[in-house]
């Protein structure tokens, strides 16, 4: 008998006990969809969280100087330096400063995202101007009451899409509006989007708006992906050259971010598809009883076989092929639930979950191993029958 006949054997005894084989495969079926699910919103989630990255820019390096307590410091003319003489590595350099306070148009006041920055900001944010123009080196050299608006302020009903030369007051200081940048986002009317942003010089911003007047953040953008490592180092040695504390600066890039959130999305991800794996032995264990159990029911039937020549081992490949199919047939099932509801939970949290090949070719292995794996007990028990006492059998 070869694998064929097996085969053709074990889908016709599945479809004489059609509920019995079904209620077999639940088990696969369902821990082969969690698994396919879980392992879809791991990937969509990754591939969400690398297009976050892409837009913030791989090559953008954050460095955060804290001093601790040291009477050394850096001043921004210091960190422009740097960068002029590392300009093979590095693009652009700004300061930020983050403002804690909120934004005033006549006698409304608005939440907004206040920031001081650099002339180059435009350019390390890839950002286009659709009015006006961008801060420039006077507005930091003098600090100047100046600021550039997201799209979202021309559509405010007290500008009534003439924002640029009107004034917001920020903190109690009147800002002249000299840009209006391009819309970023497609809900850019939304009060809370990325579009809602009011940039203002950093120097102005450090002596004016915020708690302290001490620069302790800077964006740096590399030249390339091949060059960030070397900016990064050149960041750090003027750094520690200032300080001579590696305690008192933290450097960052946002590719070492990305590795590092990827690298424990996936840890994250692969303990969830283990644990939804769990089911797959559970469900392995169930065929295992069936099969043991449809042993018993043809006892007599492999003691004919025996009796008209069948050796031990076609009996063995005829149950481990059962099993297989069984499994099999059940991964199959499972793997095409999973993907259906990949989609519609994908759709509901608005999230592109899509299965990769490599996880529905590991998912129809696993299935079909499980079966054989299982299998092998009753089919070698069905093998060692003695055909005499095989036919005794009632």
């Amino acid at each position: 008998m070869n694998v064929f006949q097996c085969f053709i054997l074990a889908l016709k005894s599945l479809a004489t006990s059609k509920i019995r084989a079904l209620l077999t495969m639940l088990g696969i079926i369902i821990g082969v969809a969690a698994v396919i699910i879980i392992m879809s919103m791991g990937n969509g989630l990754t591939n969400e969280l690398s297009d976050t990255f892409d837009s913030l820019g791989t090559n953008t390096i954050t460095v955060s100087v804290s001093g601790r307590g040291s009477s050394r410091s850096i001043s921004p003319d210091d960190m422009y330096e740097m960068a002029q003489e590392n300009s093979d590595s590095i693009k652009v350099i700004t300061p930020t400063v983050s403002v804690m306070g909120s934004a005033r148009i006549g006698s409304e006041g608005y939440s907004s995202r206040i920031t001081g920055v650099g002339e180059d900001y435009l350019t390390l944010k890839a950002l286009e101007m659709d009015e006006g123009r961008f801060l420039n080196y006077i507005d930091m050299a003098e600090n100047k009451h100046t600021c550039v608006v997201g799209a979202y302020f021309n559509g405010m009903d007290a500008f009534d899409g003439e924002a640029l030369g009107s004034y917001i007051k920020i903190n109690g200081y009147n800002f002249m509006i000299v840009g209006v940048l391009k819309n970023q986002s497609d809900e850019w009317e939304d009060d809370g989007s990325a579009d809602n942003m009011i940039l203002v010089p950093y120097s102005t911003a450090a002596k004016l708006l915020s708690r302290t007047s001490q620069i302790s953040s800077y964006t740096v953008l590399a030249r390339s992906e091949d060059t960030i490592t070397a900016a990064k180092n050149a960041v750090e040695n003027a750094l520690y050259k200032a300080f001579e504390d590696e305690n008192a600066y933290t450097v960052t890039s946002m590719a070492e971010q990305l590795d590092s959130i990827t690298d424990m999305m996936d840890v994250m991800v692969t303990a969830l598809a283990l644990i939804a794996g769990i089911s797959l032995l559970v469900a392995g264990i169930g065929i295992m009883n069936i099969m043991l159990v449809s042993v018993a029911e043809r006892t007599r039937e492999i003691g004919i076989r025996k009796a008209l020549g069948a050796k031990p081992r076609h009996i063995k490949l005829q149950f481990v092929i059962e099993a297989g199919t069984t499994s099999t047939i059940g991964g199959v099932m499972g793997i095409i639930l999973g993907v259906i509801l990949a989609q519609v939970l994908g759709n509901y949290i608005n999230l592109e979950c899509v299965p990769t090949v490599g996880t529905i070719a590991v998912s129809f292995g696993v299935s079909a191993m499980i079966g054989i794996i299982f299998g092998f007990l009753p089919a070698n028990k069905a093998a060692k029958l003695n055909p005499i006492d095989a036919l005794r059998n009632d």
